[in-house]
């Protein structure tokens, strides 16, 4: 196939992209179409590598108000929520729920997502069913499973033991929670022991850490020396973060040199943590989100996610990234040209960096022509409008079509 007429990431000149085999072939100004080729005229259009979702919970998802919904709207009325729905879990719940978000994500260009599953279940019914929709959606999409101890390690009965059967069902990745462990004590320990269990099991490491507006709860600093002293480096992310935000200023300026130091993810959920985050809070109330600014312009790697979609944490969502985006973007303060125009790195090769997907993922010769093409000519137009993904091709099949929408006014 050839694509022509393709704005490739922000470029303002127009290039064309030749797929075979089901990669990327040749990538250049007017490339002369093969006898029989079929060509695709993309029309001066936005191309950008597949979206990725940084951080969702696939297992919880669409379950929001069943069986009660979380009246309060906080982290921790959410959690006593999906303690209740978790009776209700079985396979055939949980396949059917994670097709129906499969497609929604795949209609918004998203070709990769990390997943965190909850292991506080001693039949760990979700760990063991989310392996199995791994291989069976792998030539849609490609997953990556977070263990995940929503109750805490440490706070949970047979923690640590769920953890290590999770690592055994296949999980990619190992997670913790440290601010919802009963003590400190617990917090510390609970980190240090996942860190072990990855480095023993060369897994990744994302941490659910400090999703809180307690400026006490510093699980951060933690993660980020196991990570230096281990050289785990960035083969860790820090999700959420969000006590950081009432982190005293004397304090991060100390922490910082740490986090550069151990070179380790972060994850921001804009959607989830402004909702979430301030609910004690009287006036003045804190928007809830970590400091995404100060810690890109340090060069620290951040990208934005989902966290939740319909289910007792957020009850709303809808698989489009854009929307994560555009409120990181308000909430952060991070409104300039550039910053709008780059923001799609948030969702793209920066969460690519925290997935740790390697030299596969982007557009470049010899790489699997994986690919969305939106419908405007930038990221700027495309945010601001609220472009549709018009088609998403993995390693050159298309798996998504949309149509141009049409907007106008009667007068």
């Amino acid at each position: 196939m050839l694509f022509q007429n393709a704005l490739i990431e922000n470029a303002g000149k127009a290039v064309d992209i030749r797929v075979s085999e089901g990669k990327f072939q040749e990538i250049a100004e007017n490339i002369a179409p093969l006898p029989g080729e079929e060509i695709i005229d993309l029309h001066n259009r936005l191309v950008l590598p597949p979206f990725i979702e940084s951080h969702v919970h696939l297992d919880t998802c669409l379950t929001a108000g069943d069986p009660v919904w979380n009246m309060s709207g906080t982290l921790f009325e959410g959690i006593e929520c999906w303690s209740k729905r978790k009776d209700k879990l079985s396979r055939e719940d949980i396949r059917e729920r994670v097709h129906r978000v499969a497609r929604m994500y795949a209609a918004n260009g998203v070709q990769f997502i990390r997943t965190h599953v909850d292991v506080t279940d001693p039949s760990l019914t979700a760990m063991e069913t989310m392996a199995e929709l791994r291989e069976e959606l792998r030539d849609v999409m490609d997953i990556q499973i977070v263990a995940f101890p929503q109750e805490g390690i440490l706070s949970y009965p047979n923690g640590k033991q769920l953890m290590r059967d999770a690592v055994k069902l296949g999980a990619d990745c190992v997670g913790a929670i440290p601010h919802f462990e009963f003590t400190r004590e617990y917090s510390v320990e609970s980190l240090n022991f996942v860190m072990e269990l990855a480095a023993e099991n060369d897994l990744l490491v994302d941490v659910h850490c400090d999703e809180i507006d307690d400026e006490a709860s510093r699980g951060l600093e933690t993660l980020a020396a196991r990570a230096l002293e281990m050289q785990m480096f960035d083969r860790v992310t820090a999700s959420h973060t969000t006590a950081m935000h009432s982190y005293n200023n004397a304090y991060v300026l100390r922490l910082m040199r740490l986090l550069k130091m151990s070179g380790i993810n972060f994850v921001s959920n804009p959607l989830v943590n402004t909702h979430l985050q301030g609910r004690v809070d009287t006036y003045p109330k804190r928007r809830g989100i970590t400091r995404v600014k100060e810690l890109t312009e340090e060069g620290i790697n951040v990208s934005f996610g989902h966290d939740d979609i319909f289910d007792p944490w957020y009850p709303m969502g809808n698989g489009n990234l854009r929307d994560v985006v555009f409120m990181g973007l308000h909430v952060c303060q991070m409104m300039g040209y550039e910053d709008i125009m780059n923001s799609y790195r948030f969702v793209t090769t920066k969460a690519a960096r925290t997935l740790h997907l390697g030299e596969g993922y982007g557009i470049a010769p010899g790489r699997p022509a994986s690919f969305v093409v939106m419908d405007a000519k930038n990221y700027y137009e495309a945010l601001n409008y609220n472009a549709p993904v018009l088609a998403s091709y993995k390693a050159g099949r298309k798996i998504a079509q949309s149509s141009p929408v049409e907007r106008r006014a009667l007068f």
